[in-house]
């Protein structure tokens, strides 16, 4: 088969269409022929060798796929050679083929087509752990969501929504703005102009930048509020007063789904299947799919997600297993 190898660390022109070996099922899992797989901020940070690989891990980058199933192993249940799936993975999903624990398996969501099916797994688990398994959101509370515009923010939107909280999100510009009011965000905050700290407090506060953001973060939260921190878009060191933590009684989560076990990312998956996927086969919430590139041509879709001004996902599609 073929996948996108990292040949070095550096930029977009580092990611080669190579020919590598087709993986096997171990036991417990199955091998997707896979039709499209999805971009995150965590295959970039790959490329340049700021997200170390662990042992078992696949060298390929790629955290979430959709496809059919071409084999299953040993004393897997419940699945059959042909069925359309989406999956979540630790990695390797930019390629023809992948393997995948049968626990990460997710069904195509009805009205979902396949291809755009790619896009869904990995921001709708870490939505979900993240913002109901991890912070507890509750309706009627206030949840800021940090980026709206991208693959996580547009999502966590959705389901907030969904949930019956308050969403207030900050984005960059003005059209991002009015595309995140869109999704449902109440209030869509332009990070450029304005200061997200005068529109709180926030119960619940999903943080994809990191560095600077903490302070602010910490500040903003309610009493009893509680920040979750997924990215470090903005740097590695922030200021902490332990004071506002202390006397708010306040909580400061730091969560990555792809180091998690495969048992646990298997709770999630089953979560998500049971409370995610209704909201999106009813319309409530849906993939948002800005543009779809050819995976052999990985390089141009890295380019567009570092270039910004897309909204939601950027999909690699294998047009020989559409």
């Amino acid at each position: 088969m073929k996948a996108v190898s990292i040949t070095e660390h550096g930029g977009p022109e580092v990611l080669q269409w190579v020919d590598v070996e087709d993986p096997t099922p171990a036991a417990g899992e199955v091998v997707v022929d896979v039709v499209a797989s999805a971009l995150n901020r965590a295959d970039v940070m790959q490329r340049w060798g700021l997200y170390p690989l662990q042992p078992g891990w696949s060298p390929y980058p790629g955290l979430e796929v959709s496809g059919r199933i071409g084999a299953i192993g040993e004393g897997v249940t419940g699945w059959q050679v042909g069925d359309e799936v989406c999956a979540l993975l630790t990695g390797g999903g930019y390629a023809q083929k992948v393997a995948v624990p049968a626990g990460q398996l997710l069904t195509v969501p009805e009205g979902v087509g396949l291809t755009a099916a790619a896009g869904l797994p990995e921001v709708t688990a870490t939505v979900w752990s993240n913002i109901v398994m991890t912070a507890g959101l509750k309706a009627g509370e206030t949840l800021l969501v940090h980026g709206g515009g991208g693959g996580v923010g547009t999502m966590a939107i959705q389901i907030a929504k969904a949930l019956a909280a308050r969403v207030v999100t900050t984005v960059g510009g003005a059209e991002k703005a009015a595309q995140a009011r869109e999704l449902g965000a109440d209030m869509a905050i332009d990070y450029r102009t304005e200061d997200f700290t005068e529109h709180g407090p926030y119960d619940v506060i999903l943080d994809v930048v990191g560095g600077d953001y903490l302070e602010r973060n910490v500040r903003s939260l309610a009493a009893d509020g509680r920040l979750v921190v997924i990215g470090l878009q903005k740097g590695l060191e922030g200021r902490l007063d332990l004071a506002e933590i202390v006397f708010k009684r306040a909580s400061v989560h730091g969560t990555t789904l792809r180091t998690r076990s495969k048992e646990y990312k298997a709770e999630v998956v089953a979560e998500v299947q049971k409370n995610v996927w209704p909201m999106i086969e009813n319309g409530t919430v849906k993939p948002i799919v800005d543009q779809t590139v050819p995976m052999a041509d990985a390089a141009e879709g890295h380019r567009l997600m570092e270039a910004g001004g897309h909204l939601g996902k950027i999909l690699l599609v294998n047009d020989e297993n559409a």
